[in-house]
């Protein structure tokens, strides 16, 4: 989101960036520079209650969440936000909002200053058809078991899942469905849809999206690789820690044959369990491809780092495997010419920049829309190999972990990486690549996309400003 504001100013528009200050760091260095280059954009910080809902200093974001309570109180903070927010749009006078999908009330505040509100969709439209006619038909509701497979309706292609694939929310019912029921009533209700998607990845479902909900909608992505071109915008994108640039990877990669190493990475929000862990390190080693992880340093008062480092320190000595621990350049590695391949918990960020690479998939999907997500890879796309994953469960969520075993890991990356019968997957997953830097250059569908809807806007603002004249004459 924050990168696609970085393209609205590089284009000529006045950006302001509101948020809190712990995910301001993440990429304050970013706006910083942009400004420096003179285009018009800031950030507008705002306290996150925090005490007040019972959280430490410093937890606003999802990803400090360690248990369902915690996650709850961080929505509930959210929440709150509104009576600081509004009163920044009343001094802000903006002339459109872009928000984010759990501000729903964004749209009443957009319709008090007579101004588009722009719905930001970080998934993608294959999620969002699929999530829709899955709410209007219920299809899973119709089954004896939440393993038996049912078909999506509405959807060009036969999309096939089980009713445990499901987000928890739509299978429960809990309290997240009626802030997800306000999300989706908001999004028709709102000016268009802001889509981190382009034509060529997904133009059925670009084309069903707008059919199916009958509002505007631009597809400007992928934002990531348009708004950090540079290797130190690369470099830098996320991190909030002025680190040395550690090299050790870049050495360790230079020493590899061209397409012949996986890189493995969970994202920012996934915490596999100590067991899980266990059985990626074991299923990495057994499928003698060399591989770069990066990992979540524990706590300390947390069990399971003896092994890794047992791990770490012979992988080293094979020299088959690099540990990156906590944060990785992960744009700067995906466009290293050793990597091969990347296994993904199906984030849409994650997706978008393995596709931006020409990459394919392991696809490993964990929560949210990432089942989805999987099926557009694996069944749309066809450049993706799914290493068997069952149940949509959020990492906080109490339960049984559902363990992929070792020898289905080892089997997924074979397929990837090993077997030379996978050129025609790995030729899809190069000609996306190719489609995905044509289409943020100019004349490109994002691009054009892009400018008409900055133009669009530059209208509007036109035409309320004739407006006022006229009722004042």
């Amino acid at each position: 989101m924050v990168d696609t504001a970085r393209l609205f100013a590089r284009y000529g528009a006045s950006v302001t960036i509101i948020t809190t200050h712990a995910n301001a760091l993440t990429f304050q260095k970013a706006i910083d520079s942009d400004f420096n280059c003179g285009y018009q954009i800031r950030t507008k910080v705002v306290p996150f209650p925090a005490a007040q809902v019972g959280l430490p200093d410093g937890a606003e974001n999802l990803k400090d969440g360690t248990s369902p309570e915690m996650i709850g109180k961080i929505f509930y903070g959210m929440s709150m936000l509104q009576g600081q927010f509004e009163p920044l749009f009343q001094d802000l006078q903006p002339d459109c909002l872009v928000t984010d999908v759990l501000y729903p009330w964004t749209v009443e505040s957009a319709e008090k200053l007579g101004i588009p509100r722009l719905y930001f969709y970080s998934a993608s439209h294959f999620a969002s058809c699929a999530t829709h006619f899955i709410r209007k038909h219920k299809p899973q509701e119709r089954l004896a078991s939440a393993t038996h497979k049912f078909s999506i309706p509405g959807l060009p292609h036969n999309i096939e899942m089980t009713t445990l694939q499901l987000e928890q929310w739509v299978r429960t019912k809990d309290e997240f469905a009626d802030l997800m029921n306000a999300v989706y009533e908001s999004e028709n209700r709102s000016y268009g849809t802001l889509c981190n998607s382009f034509h060529e990845l997904e133009g059925d479902y670009e084309h069903l999206y707008r059919s199916t909900k009958g509002i505007k909608c631009w597809s400007v992505g992928p934002v990531s690789a348009w708004a950090n071109k540079s290797d130190e915008e690369k470099t830098n994108r996320g991190n909030k820690e002025d680190l040395e640039q550690d090299s050790a990877w870049l050495n360790w990669l230079n020493s590899k044959q061209n397409e012949s190493v996986l890189y493995v990475s969970f994202g920012s929000l996934t915490r596999l369990s100590n067991a899980q862990i266990v059985e990626i390190a074991h299923g990495l080693e057994n499928s003698g491809c060399s591989f770069i992880w990066v990992l979540r340093k524990k706590d300390e008062n947390e069990s399971g780092d003896v092994f890794l480092q047992e791990f770490e320190e012979k992988m080293k000595e094979s020299k088959k495997g690099h540990i990156i621990w906590n944060w990785a350049p992960q744009l700067l590695i995906l466009d290293h010419p050793a990597i091969g391949g990347i296994v993904t918990h199906c984030g849409w960020n994650s997706i978008l920049e393995s596709v931006s690479a020409g990459l394919p998939m392991i696809t490993w999907p964990m929560f949210a829309e990432q089942f989805y997500n999987e099926k557009l890879l694996v069944d749309v796309l066809k450049i993706g190999v799914p290493v068997g994953a069952k149940e949509n469960k959020f990492w906080t969520s109490p339960g049984k972990d559902a363990l992929v075993g070792r020898e289905e890991i080892a089997k997924a990356i074979v397929q990837l990486i090993g077997k030379e019968e996978n050129s025609e997957m790995r030729n899809r997953a190069r000609k996306l690549g190719n489609a995905s830097k044509k289409t943020i250059e100019e004349g490109g569908s994002s691009y054009n996309n892009l400018m008409q809807l900055l133009d669009e806007l530059k209208s509007l603002k036109a035409s309320k400003a004739i407006e006022k004249t006229n009722l004042k004459i």
